[in-house]
């Protein structure tokens, strides 16, 4: 297999441009792929260990995972299609070979009979083809490969950035402690304290969310409730739109009464920790998902 791999390079050198045949031959499977992947896993471990010490999920962080983890993803899908584009001209230049022929002008022939110029004309159009979609995927994933790298170097500065604040953030967990949730309700005492003190100020028709069994998020560990501003995932009308409005901005100026940690509305998040103000989240894919229906509220 190896000798029909070599032959499919040579192939191509001979019949695309060399820049191109160059990056077929070699350059698209250099190191930096791989070392890509070794340091977005380094990362995804720091990221990790950085969200236990901040006592809980930091969305900013976990926004950047999924963007660096979405442009690797793609890297690897368009290495995969490259290899099986790879694979076809490798399987051209096997039959030519077999057959009895490996010139330029009939390497890649389907082993028809060469008398027939209406076979050489569709041979030719499919040798075009694939070529051109080799050259296609060439410039796709070096595209693809520049922007993970970018994608992971904003993970990495992200992290840089959270772990600097780190003295200001253990002030601030030595200042509120550690709750364990209650054994009735299954939240902790300041959840309860911080549910009780919003649906004393706000009018709550569309009910209230907190403890999910098995969520490995805050809504697992009694440290967060929804609460809802419509149902059956419909966004909210302008009225409960405009009380959600006014319920995050309560949590917001009472986060340090409270010991608020972060919330989520419209597609938004304010995170008290990082104080970088309103923030938006990436697409979570729904209208519950992305929080328009209801104003998370998690605790520290």
């Amino acid at each position: 297999m190896r000798r029909w791999a070599r032959l499919a390079v040579v192939a191509t050198a001979l019949l695309i441009a060399p820049s191109v045949s160059g990056a077929i031959s070699g350059e698209l499977t250099a190191e930096a792929e791989p070392d890509q992947q070794a340091k977005l896993r380094k990362l995804t471990q720091e990221a990790a260990a950085l969200q236990k010490e901040y006592r809980g999920e930091i969305l900013s962080l976990d926004d950047a995972k999924r963007a660096a983890q979405k442009a690797s993803s793609n890297v690897k899908k368009l290495k995969s299609d490259l290899l099986a584009a790879q694979r076809q001209v490798a399987a051209f230049a096997q039959t030519s070979y077999m057959s009895g022929g490996a010139d330029a002008s009939r390497i890649f022939s389907l082993s028809a009979d060469p008398s027939s110029l209406a076979t050489l004309a569709y041979l030719g159009t499919a040798r075009t083809e694939r070529l051109n979609g080799v050259k296609d995927l060439v410039a796709k994933q070096k595209k693809a490969a520049a922007a993970a790298a970018k994608e992971i170097d904003k993970l990495q500065d992200h992290i840089k950035e959270l772990k600097a604040k780190r003295g200001e953030i253990e002030r601030m967990l030595l200042k509120y402690g550690f709750q364990t949730p209650d054994a009735g309700t299954g939240l902790t005492q300041r959840m309860i304290s911080t549910r009780n003190a919003i649906m004393s100020q706000f009018p709550m028709p569309f009910g209230v969310g907190c403890l999910r069994a098995g969520d490995p998020g805050e809504h697992g560990k009694g440290r967060a409730c929804d609460f809802m501003m419509s149902s059956g995932g419909r966004m909210p009308d302008a009225v409960a739109k405009e009380r959600g409005d006014a319920l995050a901005q309560w949590c917001i100026q009472h986060a340090s009464e409270y010991g608020i940690m972060y919330i989520i509305w419209q597609q938004r998040y304010y995170d008290m920790r990082t104080r970088t103000g309103w923030r938006m989240m990436s697409d979570r894919g729904g209208i519950t998902a992305n929080h328009y229906d209801h104003v998370h509220v998690s605790v520290l």
